[in-house]
This record gives structure tokens, sequence and C-alpha cells, in this order.
């Protein structure tokens, strides 16, 4: 299964697991779990950082380097198409970085992790939610 770690799914995995359902825990260890990150969620990460809604140790760009190693995911392509399909997905809300993660799993058919409730149970990308 190919999984795209929602922003707050990427930090939880490695710093809050108990966070994590048993169902998407059991997915993110699976021998056949390809993970994915989107470089969308790199960039809302370090904004969260900058802004102290996450609290880091080191400079955040240390910080998110070391998540990144920590917890090996593929990186997930940023393309035109993307841009484009995320202008036409009906979501109920506008936020961008959402729009790029559901526009990235469904170009990609990648399965979103996530926990927000304004984008499980859509029906234009996969989505696995942490309930």
């Amino acid at each position: 299964m190919k999984l795209l770690l929602d922003t707050h799914f990427w930090p939880w995995a490695l710093l809050d697991p108990q966070r994590l359902s048993n169902e998407v825990s059991a997915a993110l260890q699976s021998p056949d779990a390809e993970l994915w990150l989107s470089p969308v969620s790199v960039w809302e990460a370090t904004l969260l950082a900058e802004r102290g809604r996450v609290q880091v140790k080191s400079d955040v760009s240390a910080w998110v380097r070391g998540m990144i190693a920590a917890l090996p995911c593929r990186e997930a392509p940023l393309t035109h198409e993307i841009a484009i399909v995320r202008s036409a997905l009906k979501l109920a809300h506008e936020d961008p970085a959402d729009r790029f993660l559901a526009a990235t799993a469904q170009v990609n058919e990648l399965t979103l992790v996530t926990a927000d409730e304004r984008l499980i149970g859509s029906a234009e990308f996969l989505v696995m939610g942490n309930y």
C-alpha cells in the first residue's frame, strides 16, 4: 500500500506514535507499505516550527532534516498536473496545503493518511482516517 502522510502524521509517527490508531499503526509498519511525503508537508512543518506551534530543540532546518532522516519516505512529486487537479477538487474547505496533498494522492494513486475530518470520507482520492 502506498501511503502519503499528511503533515501531522509525519511527526506523530516518530514523536507521538500513541496518537495513531491501530489500523494506521499496522499499515505504517506493514512490510508492504510504501511511505510517501510531499514537499508541501515539509514546507508546512517548517512553518509550524517557525511560528512556535511545534516546539523544536534545534534550528528548524536541522529539525526537519532530522525528521526526514528518521522516517525514510519517498518524496512525492509536486507536478503541473497536481497543481491543476488541486483547483478542481471538491473539498469542504480551501486550505491550500490540504488541496495539494489531496491532489498528490489522487494523481499518484496514493492513500492519504490523515486525522483531518474535512478530508476523511472524500470520494475523490483514497483516504485512511485515524479514528
